[in-house]
C-alpha cells in the first residue's frame, strides 16, 4: 500500500490533518486550479466507506461524474491511488465544462450523426440533448451487459472523446484523426473479452457464495467477502490481469476460528491450479464448503454488531469478534474503536489499541487495518 510520501508526492497541497490517517484536508490541483477538499476515513482505512467533503464549486464541477467517483472509492487499493484516479476525473470534468461554452462547428454534429449511423443505434444507450455526451451499449460472449460513456469535445474526430468504462483496470484508446466511434466500439468489446475470465471468476463467486460485502458489487470491483461460518469470513482481491491465479486473501473472525484456515491455505498453497476455477481451488485448499446465500438464513452465522446492534454500518457487516470462543460477539471495527477509546483502562499503541471486550470482559486487541495473511 502506498505511504505518506507517495500521497505527498501526488498531491502535494493535501495534509494529513491527525497521527491516525483517517483525516486529511487541503487542495487538489488541476489545469493550474486549486479546489479544497477534505477525505474523512473510517478507523479500519477503507476507502468505500470514506466520506468527501468538497467546495461547492468543486461538488458542481463533479456533479454528472460522482456515479463513477464511486466505482473508484471501491476498487482503488489506497488514498493514492483514488487521487490520481480523482485528478484524471477532475481534468475530464473541466475540459467538458469548458467544452460548454465552445460553439460547435457544423461538421462537428454531421460527423458524429454519421459516425453513429455506421456504428448503429441500436447500440446507443443515450444522446444528450447537445450531442457532447454519448453512451453505448454491448454485450460480452457470456451476455454481460456493458457501457461505455463518451465526452466529446468541441474537436472531435481530431481528438479523441474522454471514455469511461466500469473496468477493473485503465481503459486506454488508440487514436488516429481519421478514427470513428465504431473504432472505440471495438476496442471496448476487446477490452471486454479480455476481461471475460475476471468476470466468469468472480460471477461465479457471487452466484454460489454468500457474499457479504460488497452488498452490490459493480464490474471494477476485485475484491469479495465471502461468508465462509459463524462471524468468520474471508476477504479476496483478485488480479483482473491473472483471475486464475492464488488472490490476496486475509480471514476476519476469532483466531480460534481463522487460524486453522490461514495455516490449511499456507500450507496447500503448492496445489493451487490455475486451470481450475477460483472458486473451486479455494475450496479444495481450504478443504471447505461455502455456504450460499440460497440455502441459509442471515442468523444462521451473521450476527449483529454489539455495539450499534445493526448489522450493516455505512454498508459494512461486523468485521472483528472477540477471541474468547465462549462469547465470540462480532463488532463493527469503527464501533470497537470508539468504544475502547472511551475506556480509562484501554490503552493504545501505535495503530493497536488494547482492552476488554464490551460483553464478556476478557482482553482484546484491534488493530486500525485488516489482518493479512
Amino acid at each position: 500500500m502506498a505511504g505518506p510520501r507517495a500521497l505527498l508526492r501526488q498531491c502535494p497541497l493535501l495534509l494529513p490533518q491527525d497521527r491516525h490517517g483517517t483525516a486529511y484536508e487541503g487542495f487538489v490541483t488541476a489545469q493550474g486550479r486549486n479546489f479544497h477538499i477534505r477525505i474523512l476515513l473510517p478507523v479500519d482505512l477503507q476507502l468505500k466507506n470514506a466520506r468527501i467533503e468538497c467546495s461547492w464549486r468543486l461538488k458542481r464541477i463533479l456533479h454528472g461524474y460522482r456515479h463513477i467517483l464511486k466505482q473508484r472509492l471501491h476498487s482503488c487499493p489506497d488514498l493514492v491511488s483514488f487521487m490520481v484516479e480523482l485528478k484524471t476525473v477532475l481534468e475530464i470534468a473541466l475540459k467538458n465544462t469548458q467544452d460548454l461554452h465552445i460553439s460547435r462547428p457544423p461538421e462537428y454534429y454531421s460527423c458524429l450523426v454519421r459516425d453513429l449511423e455506421i456504428l448503429g443505434w441500436n447500440r446507443v444507450a443515450y444522446v444528450d440533448t447537445g450531442l457532447s455526451t454519448v453512451k453505448l451499449k454491448a454485450e460480452d460472449s457470456c451476455g454481460r451487459q456493458h457501457l461505455i460513456t463518451l465526452k466529446l469535445n468541441a474537436k472531435y474526430p481530431t481528438e479523441p472523446p474522454d471514455c469511461l468504462v466500469d473496468f477493473p483496470v485503465p481503459f486506454a484508446v488508440s487514436w488516429m484523426p481519421q478514427n470513428s466511434l465504431i473504432d472505440i466500439y471495438n476496442q471496448f468489446l476487446a477490452a471486454l473479452e479480455s476481461l471475460k475470465e475476471f468476470w466468469d471468476a468472480l460471477d461465479e463467486i457471487d452466484g454460489k457464495t454468500w457474499v457479504l460485502e460488497p452488498e452490490n458489487p459493480t464490474r471494477s470491483a476485485t475484491t469479495r467477502r465471502i461468508a465462509i461460518g459463524n462471524n468468520v469470513s474471508v476477504n479476496i482481491e483478485v488480479d483482473p490481469r491473472h483471475p486464475n491465479m492464488l488472490p490476496e486473501c486475509y480471514f476476519l473472525g476469532a483466531d480460534h476460528e481463522v487460524n486453522p484456515l490461514r495455516t490449511k491455505l499456507n500450507n496447500n498453497m503448492h496445489l493451487w491450479d490455475p486451470e481450475v476455477s477460483l472458486l473451486q481451488n479455494l475450496r479444495e485448499l481450504l478443504g471447505i464448503d461455502f455456504p450460499s446465500r440460497g440455502v441459509l438464513e442471515k442468523s444462521d452465522f451473521a450476527k449483529d454488531c454489539g455495539i450499534c446492534y445493526a448489522y450493516r454500518l455505512e454498508g459494512s457487516a461486523p468485521d472483528h469478534v472477540c477471541d474468547d470462543p465462549r462469547c465470540g460477539q462480532p463488532f463493527h471495527q469503527a464501533c470497537l474503536y470508539e468504544w475502547l477509546q472511551g475506556l480509562p483502562t484501554s490503552r493504545q499503541s501505535f495503530n493497536v489499541i488494547f482492552g476488554e471486550c464490551p460483553y464478556c470482559n476478557k482482553p482484546l486487541t484491534l488493530k486500525s487495518s485488516m489482518k493479512k495473511l
